[in-house]
């Protein structure tokens, strides 16, 4: 491709204006074509391109990985030099020659397989939006209705939970034995002022009394059982 260029540098210096002409033209291609040119004046002029700022290079310029350029070289190097000016000078022509290369119909082959998958997707996300807004709705419900009632299930359950475990507690276990005392101990006295008001007799005084002493002692012990223990 280099040997080609230069091999016809002298028709090509005849023509200086037409470096001009490709203003459009990728700073990369013309900087790689002149490369390997002496100078000249069409390639001075085609040097302008290098006034232009990076911001407006990173939109031209891209890596090419040797292999690709080799294959485009193979394209190029058959061609005439009026056919490679027109490609220099002429968009359209450029744009023709760019698409017919293997590595750009690849590329936009996979372009385009893309872009047809997204839609797909898409369109089967708006199919399914009945679908979702139902879904969707079914669960607002749900919150409204069973969610409520099970959470009020579960607040009561909190609520039985809290007050066993605070009767079973050792607290509440002492003070409703100190409570049972209190009432074994005024049972005990009515039954002795019914022996003195001679409302009962001797032996039922001994059986109910003995029952009534004998109640009153064992939760006596187990309260100080309970008491002295370090659970307590």
């Amino acid at each position: 491709m280099f040997k080609f260029w230069n091999s016809h540098e002298q028709q090509a210096q005849p023509h200086p204006q037409e470096g001009s002409s490709c203003s459009w033209y990728p700073p990369s291609v013309v900087g790689s074509t002149n490369s390997s040119r002496p100078a000249t004046p069409s390639s001075s002029a085609s040097n302008s391109f290098n006034s232009q700022t990076p911001a407006e290079w990173s939109h031209s310029l891209s890596p090419v990985s040797p292999t690709e350029a080799a294959g485009v070289i193979a394209l190029l190097k058959d061609k005439s030099v009026d056919e490679l000016r027109k490609l220099l000078s002429d968009k359209d022509a450029y744009n023709q020659f760019l698409l017919s290369v293997d590595q750009v119909k690849i590329q936009n082959n996979i372009r385009d397989e893309l872009r047809n998958e997204t839609l797909q997707l898409a369109r089967n996300n708006l199919d399914k939006e009945p679908q979702i807004m139902e879904l969707r709705n079914q669960c607002r419900i749900i919150r409204t209705t069973e969610l409520a009632a099970a959470q009020e299930k579960l607040n009561e359950l909190d609520r039985q939970k809290e007050e066993t475990l605070k009767f079973y507690s050792p607290a509440s276990f002492m003070h409703r034995l100190q409570d049972a005392m209190n009432v074994t101990e005024e049972e005990s006295e009515i039954v002795n002022r019914q022996l003195l008001d001679r409302e009962i007799d001797l032996g039922t005084f001994v059986q109910k009394y003995k029952k009534l002493r004998t109640s009153y002692h064992r939760r006596a012990l187990i309260h100080l059982a309970a008491k002295t223990s370090p659970i307590g």
